[in-house]
């Protein structure tokens, strides 16, 4: 049997606390606003659709909100003492009328399941009748909802057609367009966005990062947990080699391609896989110079000299359809490669190569 503080947190972005410790929201002032206003019109939705990018602070509001709730709160940003004893249950875990539902641990294959099972989800069943006889709201916490398998989801929806009284689901989804169409119908969404660089910012001083948060919020499009994904695993760094190879166009460097293949090859580990980590950011790095074709290089740059590479490799919407094509098509190899177990080192290396043959490579000139 796992020691339970050995075991990882499906919910947690690796180097930073768990939502559930955040005293406060960053950057939501409007999905707050819904919410509160619902909450005060004594007419609160069953369930809710915590929707937007991953890490734009999904979890952390669905934190928030419970806490706001089971300590009475009536601040207008959702704050609550996090000094009061339902906020340290939460903390702790232990709050009786809290339920959270994650992926679950395997202690077989010593691993986090790929997906929230059945048994996780019949749990809420169990949990509303027994604490129904406590009264007060009961609230559960899906994190994240599409990660169900197809018997959890349908599990599910048996409890919203049929929603005990005072209770609450909160339902956190990356792709809501995962969900079955009958869930989705049966709750109110609550849309977050992506942060702005100012907020990113505080939130990144706040956790003590000391990466710089104007290029981190220009690489992780407004998300926290991915900013600091990046940042534990030396993302900014690992962008800027990208983009220096890019620049040695349309003569790709070799040896700087290698290095950055066998780089990846390496052990995946509790900060993450650097094999993911460099196919994330040459899909960013993709993404950004197809919208240089049609927009201009993007401000602000998320390394030195992106923005005179991305003039000179994206100059109009030619190029663009062409960096776009070379996306979609480099990041469907990688999940293939990946789902047979091809070698990442070779993989990542003839994807590398087979940029410096798109038409907009070869027509490209150094400057």
């Amino acid at each position: 049997m796992s020691d339970p503080d050995d075991i990882p947190e499906p919910d947690r972005v690796p180097g930073a606390p768990h939502p559930r410790m955040a005293p406060r929201v960053i950057g939501q002032p409007s999905a707050i606003a819904d919410f509160i206003q619902a909450a005060r019109s004594q007419r609160l939705h069953h369930g809710w659709l915590l929707t937007g990018p991953r890490g734009v602070g999904k979890a952390t509001t669905a934190w928030a909100i419970a806490r706001w709730l089971l300590t009475g709160s009536d601040a207008d940003d959702l704050t609550a003492p996090m000094d009061a004893p339902e906020a340290r249950r939460l903390a702790a875990l232990s709050e009786s009328n809290l339920m959270l539902i994650r992926r679950p641990w395997d202690d077989k294959t010593k691993h986090l399941r790929a997906e929230i099972t059945v048994d996780e989800v019949r749990k809420l069943l169990s949990f509303f009748h027994m604490s129904a006889t406590e009264g007060g709201r009961r609230i559960a916490i899906i994190d994240a909802a599409d990660e169900m398998n197809p018997a959890a989801a349908n599990a599910l929806l048996k409890v919203l057609e049929e929603p005990p009284q005072d209770a609450l689901i909160l339902m956190v989804a990356h792709q809501p367009a995962r969900l079955l169409p009958t869930i989705r119908s049966r709750c109110r969404e609550l849309r977050l966005t992506p942060l702005s660089p100012d907020n990113m910012a505080g939130v990144l001083d706040s956790l003590g990062s000391e990466a710089d948060a104007e290029k981190l919020a220009a690489l992780a499009g407004g998300s926290v947990g991915e900013a600091l994904r990046l940042s534990g695993q030396d993302g900014l760094a690992r962008y800027q080699d990208l983009v220096d190879l890019m620049a040695t166009l349309p003569a790709m460097d070799r040896q700087m391609a290698l290095k950055l293949a066998e780089r990846a090859a390496g052990r995946a580990n509790a900060d993450g896989d650097p094999f993911d980590l460099l196919i994330t950011l040459l899909d960013r790095l993709l993404t950004r110079l197809a919208r240089a074709g049609l927009m201009g290089a993007p401000l602000p740059q998320a390394a030195e000299g992106e923005g005179k590479l991305m003039a000179r490799l994206s100059p109009d919407d030619r190029a663009a359809r062409d960096w776009a094509g070379a996306q979609a098509e480099l990041s469907a190899r990688a999940r293939a490669g990946r789902a047979v177990n091809l070698d990442p080192a070779a993989l990542v290396m003839d994807m590398l190569t087979g940029l410096a043959h798109l038409p907009p490579a070869q027509s490209a000139k150094v400057s």
